[in-house]
């Protein structure tokens, strides 16, 4: 709701200008102004019309002022130097803005644009790690934003069943004297038979050729047991991933084998497509120095056998025609590789892929590795996160009986994970440190207080929206205006998200808003106040926003804290 004030000042200046005989700019620059005593929203059109005009802002303005007619929803307009500062009418504001917000705010119109976007795809041969994490909540944190922004997003997990890796738990499967636990979480004791091979392999090279022949023959097709093989290994992986997933609040719409792309031909039909673009000597590859890469991309190798490269290709191709945008959540180490991909995906016709690309997280004593057993598993985070979650609070409620307790626990804990990671721009590498992570006293968890708080004061109210009376929406105090003003930001924060493809904007609106609701709280008088109902409808509207925008980046809102 705050774009009306923004779109009512664009209004009644371009109405001014017209009145003035003088041609409208394409984009009238209207910005809110760093000190809300500079009014809600300010604009700088006179500087956009002085050069055209030939005169000083300063001139434009006082005519622009002249002829400006002022819309209801604002007080006033005045000039501060050449700036036309407009002062929002906070009775007409107020009422637009806590009457627009109903249960589902945040919805914004359908675009009728279909994005596909793609996020996790961790290989399957173990438990997701905090290597994977960041790739999974800004994936599903994104995809939650452009679902509300309007789009159709369908989220999809690149399934890597064709890799070396399989090939090595096949390998060991068929070779070690190890069993899996059978009641034991599937990737997890995945992951074990895989480091275990890892050591066969580094204490005898050879194993190397036996791997690459079991490849080979999967992708050949023509041995249903391997094949058999091959694919239980990586259901049993993806079984044990997609619970994790759930657990993290992450979700995905389809998991996509990469060896369909061998069996329904798409990798045979684009190698054909590029044959003129193609060079064979001991492997088919092309040549991309003429498009400013030095590194040539292969396609197939010596044995004959494809590469991730190439059904990544088909993959890409099908997901451009599937379509009208794509997006892809990458570790910023496949900057070449997507460069790679570009050229041949414009030579067959295909959009190239949006991609957001991020560095990676790191625990203080080092990165980590599914090789060589060194990381920490995702399931082990959520643990520590709720059992750190748990002992605090246990702590502060010592009213609630042990099954609560463990609820809000969880809610915490995996509330504080998420909030961990989106918070941050993808750009920025992270080190990651429980304090910073699980505290109290800022982050998530705050944000979730401030949302368990307001339901609490309701609750005490006994409050019911339709018993309200309210015949004055006039906000007389500056708390009482900055949270309603942070209230109206909401779409806008949505919108400024999905143009971006960014999130921790998001995560920072919430931190803001339950900021601005604690200060309202701790400042000013709710129940038997002379404005308790209009202060008990804003701090049910809040509620209605905090918890709207928490659950854009994946977090639950607890109602008890």
């Amino acid at each position: 709701m705050y774009r009306i004030l923004i779109s009512e000042s664009i209004n009644a200046l371009s109405e001014a200008i017209k009145s003035l005989g003088w041609e409208i700019p394409d984009e009238i620059k209207v910005e809110e102004p760093p000190n809300p005593e500079l009014g809600d929203v300010a604009s700088s059109v006179s500087f956009q019309l002085a050069k055209e005009l030939k005169r000083s802002p300063m001139e434009i303005t006082q005519e622009i002022l002249k002829a400006l007619k002022i819309p209801d929803i604002f007080s006033k307009v005045e000039s501060k130097g050449p700036y036309i500062n407009f002062y929002a009418n906070y009775n007409e504001f107020s009422s637009l803005v806590l009457n627009s917000i109903t249960e589902d705010y945040g919805k914004l119109e359908s675009n009728n644009t279909k994005i596909i976007l793609e996020h996790t795809s961790a290989n399957p041969n173990g438990p997701l790690h905090i290597g994977h994490i960041r790739n999974s909540i800004i994936g599903d944190s994104l995809a939650r934003v452009l679902k509300s922004a309007g789009y159709e997003v369908e989220t999809q997990y690149y399934v890597n069943d064709m890799g070396r890796q399989i090939a090595m738990i096949v390998w060991g499967l068929l070779n070690l004297d190890y069993n899996m636990d059978p009641f034991g979480k599937p990737d997890h004791e995945i992951g074990k038979l895989y480091f275990n091979v890892n050591e066969k392999l580094r204490a005898n090279p050879e194993i190397k050729d036996e791997v690459s022949a079991l490849l080979k023959r999967y992708e050949r097709g023509d041995d249903p047991e391997l094949e058999k093989m091959f694919e239980g290994v990586v259901k049993n992986c993806l079984e044990g991933i997609s619970t994790t997933s759930k657990r993290l609040n992450v979700n995905h719409d389809a998991f996509i084998w990469e060896s369909r792309f061998i069996k329904n031909g798409s990798v045979a039909n684009i190698l054909k497509s590029l044959d003129e673009y193609i060079q064979k000597n001991e492997v088919v590859y092309m040549d991309l120095n003429s498009y400013g890469i030095e590194k040539e991309l292969i396609l197939i190798r010596s044995d004959g056998t494809s590469l991730y490269a190439t059904r990544d290709l088909a993959y890409h191709k099908e997901k451009s025609e599937g379509s009208d945008r794509y997006i892809d959540i990458l570790g910023s180490d496949h900057k070449l590789a997507i460069d790679q991909l570009k050229v041949p995906l414009e030579l067959l016709g295909a959009k190239a892929p949006e991609t957001i690309f991020y560095e990676f997280i790191t625990l203080p004593e080092g990165s980590m590795s599914t090789r060589r057993g060194v990381f920490i598993s995702v399931d082990e985070l959520m643990n520590e996160a709720v059992s750190r979650a748990m002992i605090e609070i246990e702590k502060r409620r010592t009213d609630l009986g042990e099954s609560e307790r463990l609820k809000i626990a969880e809610i915490v804990g995996i509330g504080a994970i998420r909030y961990y990671i989106a918070r941050l721009s993808p750009e920025k590498h992270i080190v990651f440190k429980w304090d910073e992570a699980l505290s109290f006293e800022r982050g998530c968890a705050s944000i979730q207080y401030a949302h368990a708080r307001a339901c609490k004061l309701l609750e005490n109210a006994n409050y019911d929206r339709n018993s309200l009376k309210i015949d004055n929406f006039d906000l007389d105090d500056k708390i009482e205006i900055e949270l309603v003003k942070l209230m109206s930001k909401f779409s806008a924060a949505i919108e400024e998200s999905a143009r971006i493809n960014r999130v921790h904007n998001i995560a920072q609106y919430s931190l803001d808003l339950a900021g601005g609701f604690n200060k309202f709280y701790k400042a000013l008088p709710v129940i038997d106040s002379e404005k308790e109902d209009l202060r008990l409808l804003i701090v049910d509207k809040f509620r209605i926003t905090i918890r709207n925008s928490l659950e854009l980046i994946g977090i639950e809102a607890p109602e008890s804290m």
